[in-house]
């Protein structure tokens, strides 16, 4: 089968046992065949955990030819080239080992009785699982496909059989190294080895004809059904093989329990019991406070005895402040697997979570200092994937669309899954079409999901539901079921006006808790200046008087305020009297998933659901001793970051609710100014940009037709579709350097440095782009308590 003498001069005899897939551990390199073992293991583990959901059940085939291209996805390795680039100061061997193994699926296929169309597909697999196949485009835009770097001018058996070197000719696989592994591959699928014939073409020559076929195969678009087939299998394989390489077995304990109403402290709610009951897609509307959550995941405790598998639960939110709150609660209100204290809850990062996914997926080259980055990377990037319960924003899950073998693991492990969408109606037109087209692609993969929200539009309901084939079921909380806990304001004032300041410092002077919440950073710097020693004077005591929160903080700095803000304004309980003076100026970051409670609040007018978010955490369950508190909604001074029309339909509700004589924000009032603010033309482009953006983004990005092409070009219209980044302050380069890739990395750590902006405030902090660290870094003035504000510009001189 190879060309050649069997050991040329100078060129040492290798028994199979010292042929190695990795460089690593150092001091006893992990072997071929140990690695090929580990990765077919995990294929097993990853269809317990997935089954035949969705779509997998139309192709009986899909796990068999998994665990054959798990067992050869590396069989290339076995050149002698790979295996002297692994020693330490080992030249590159210049070659692809995935190309080298399509020859062993060449030689396997007949023994094993492979049909043509298996062979194509495991082939596909071992060719795929680090490199695109195809260019997107004449400029390419990630790694270099295999179709430009195997060509009509590769010497295919210069590169794979004898190859010429400084020393003489190198033999990639020596025949008898080849015998031996060839009979390990049929011993372990329990076949006869292959026999060898005078005649027969080289590794080289079969490795050459497979990827003439399999590029052939792929050249042209298919059909979208067969393309995202394709792109699950390379999603499976990948996992596979990050797991293997990362030696992390998947989790089977579920730390959602079932009958998980019947572990709460109190009787539950209707609306709770009715969400526990619904089997299949659900969407809930009930109050601020009324337990939403635990509705959520009482819908999940019972879906999980009606799937096949081990399903996953994934919980979403917009901002990662909201994220952090619900994974410390998840942590202490799930059961935790034998032996261990909390339940072990994943939390998918932004900027960092992304890099360890291409960091995963780094080829294997000669030892350098990037090995033991790339190891802790490999092992990082795979922590984001063990866990059955995880925390995420929507851009982690729609991420997947990207394709690749850094995102193909994605979108997989969204077959046979369970999503929680909270506060769903935070995103603005644009996420939420996504998010609809995202949901039809779930129903595909065989998965759930959940809405959940305190203020769900009419159009937003229908919407979703013309977006999936299966039923979606409504439960709404009955009126009542929150008391009435607001007095409504409106106040032609803006929030920054000096009697405003004075009615929020009075308020201050009389001990209570003051939230006030505007529409931009810039904004609520300005007011938290204007506020911070009224606060403190009211609270001389207090380390925590005075609080900020929004977007532009590091996240660790935010993670921090965060924990401040929850135990300084905890929710009221029954009876309890005054609480203590205190203000917090906040963003939108303020609107979702935070408990905490307030006795006053002011805020900026806002889209109609960001409104009633914001009175939601004002005198949150209604348990202030005054009954009803004020609720201050001021004319804002720019509609900015929100479209102008929204918030003038917010205010035009607003209006036309108090001129109807209602001063409450009761939840029959909220649903009064959703349907005011919707019906409107305003409320109808809405719609209508939702359901393009739904359209174009199924269109753009999840149609699979070309899965084996390039597609990183895609990641970067996908961010900024967004429109959201994380950054990293020019100061802070050699820590975060130091927590991705030194000897105590922590990737989590690391993301605690990053600062969320959007695309189009890059320019405004001199924003350059670190190719070494794979993210953008900025200028501008820092401080811990105030966050992040535009570099001070250069002193004019005259």
């Amino acid at each position: 089968m190879a060309a050649g003498p069997v050991n040329p001069p100078g060129q040492q005899r290798r028994p199979l046992t010292e042929v190695r897939a990795k460089s690593r551990p150092r001091c006893d390199p992990e072997r071929l065949t140990t690695h090929s073992r580990t990765v077919q293991a995990s294929v097993t583990s990853i269809k317990d955990r997935i089954a035949s959901a969705g779509v997998l059940a139309t192709q009986p085939s899909f796990w068999p030819r998994l665990a054959h291209a798990a067992l050869l996805h590396d069989a290339g390795k076995i050149a002698e080239g790979f295996q002297r680039q692994l020693e330490a100061g080992g030249p590159l061997w210049g070659e692809r080992h995935e190309v080298l193994s399509l020859a062993y699926v060449d030689l396997l296929a007949p023994a094993a009785g492979w049909s043509t169309d298996d062979r194509l597909m495991i082939a596909t697999l071992v060719a795929s699982h680090h490199r695109p196949l195809h260019a997107a485009s004449s400029l390419g835009g990630g790694k270099t496909s295999l179709a430009r770097l195997y060509t009509e001018h590769t010497d295919w058996e210069e590169a794979f059989t004898c190859t010429p070197g400084p020393q003489g000719f190198l033999i990639q696989v020596p025949r008898g190294l080849h015998h031996a592994f060839l009979a390990w591959l049929a011993g372990f699928l329990t076949l006869d080895p292959p026999v060898s014939r005078a005649g027969d073409p080289t590794l080289a020559e079969r490795a050459r004809t497979l990827l003439e076929e399999v590029l052939d195969a792929w050249r042209e678009p298919v059909k979208a059904h067969i393309g995202l087939l394709a792109v699950l299998a390379q999603g499976a394989l990948t996992l596979a093989d990050h797991a293997g390489s990362a030696h992390q077995q998947l989790q089977t304990h579920m730390p959602l329990l079932p009958n998980f109403l019947a572990r709460l402290p109190y009787s539950p709610h209707l609306h709770q019991q009715q969400a526990a009951s619904t089997e299949g897609h659900l969407v809930l509307a009930a109050p601020t406070g009324s337990g939403k959550t635990e509705a959520g995941l009482a819908w999940a405790a019972g879906q999980l005895a009606t799937m096949s598998g081990q399903p996953r639960l994934v919980w979403t939110l917009p901002y990662r402040a909201s994220l952090n709150a619900v994974r410390r609660r998840f942590e202490t209100a799930l059961e935790p697997a034998p032996g261990q204290k909390t339940a072990d809850i994943g939390l998918l990062h932004g900027a960092v979570a992304r890099t360890l996914l291409a960091e995963a997926t780094a080829d294997d080259c000669a030892p350098t200092p990037a090995d033991a980055r790339k190891a802790k990377a490999r092992a990082a990037a795979m922590r984001l994937f063990t866990q059955r319960v995880r925390v995420a924003t929507p851009y982690q899950l729609l991420s997947g669309a990207l394709a690749g073998p850094a995102y193909s693991s994605v979108l997989l492990e969204q077959a046979n899954a369970l999503f929680v969408l909270d506060e769903l109606h935070a995103y603005e037109p644009h996420t939420f079409g996504r998010l609809c087209a995202a949901m039809r692609l779930w129903e595909r993969l065989g998965s759930r999901f959940a809405v959940l929200s305190a203020t769900l539009a009419p159009p937003l309901l229908a919407m979703i539901e013309e977006s999936v084939d299966h039923q979606v079921t409504l439960h709404k909380a009955p009126h009542g079921t929150a008391p009435v806990r607001h007095r409504l304001v409106l106040d032609d004032a803006p929030l920054t006006d000096p009697a405003s300041i004075n009615r929020l410092r009075s308020w201050l002077a009389e001990g209570h808790s003051v939230l006030a919440v505007t529409n931009t950073v810039a904004t609520a710097q300005a007011l938290f200046d204007s506020l911070a020693e009224d606060a403190t004077a009211a609270a001389p005591d207090d380390a925590h008087a005075a609080l900020l929160l929004h977007s532009r903080f590091k996240n660790r700095d935010r993670d921090a305020i965060e924990q401040a803000l929850l135990r300084r304004h905890p929710e009221r309980t029954p009876g309890q009297d005054r609480l203590p003076a205190g203000l917090v100026v906040a963003t939108q970051t303020v609107e979702v998933s935070l408990q905490i409670d307030l006795d006053r609040g002011a805020v900026e007018n806002a889209p109609v659901e960001a409104v009633a978010q914001r009175a939601g955490r004002v005198n949150r369950r209604g348990y202030h001793p005054d009954g009803a508190v004020e609720f201050r909604v001021h004319a804002p001074q720019s509609h900015r970051p929100y479209d102008k029309a929204a918030v003038q339909a917010a205010w035009d509700a607003l209006a036309t609710l108090t001129a109807e004589g209602t001063d409450t924000l009761s939840e029959q009032d909220i649903d009064r100014l959703l349907h005011l603010a919707y019906d409107t033309t305003w409320g109808k482009q809405w719609a209508d940009t939702a359901r393009a953006a739904r359209d174009g983004f199924t269109t753009d990005f999840l149609t699979f037709t070309d899965p084996f092409h390039d597609r990183s070009e895609y990641a970067h219209a996908l961010s900024e579709r967004f429109d959201t980044i994380e950054v990293l302050h020019r100061d802070d380069t050699t820590e975060y350097q130091h927590l991705i890739t030194g000897p105590d990395a922590d990737p989590l750590l690391a993301s605690g440095l990053l600062i969320p902006l959007r695309y189009s405030q890059l320019p405004t902090y001199n924003a350059t782009y670190d190719h070494r660290l794979n993210i953008h870094l900025i200028d501008g003035d820092y401080d811990r308590q105030r966050g992040l504000r535009p570099p001070t510009p250069p002193e004019t001189i005259l």
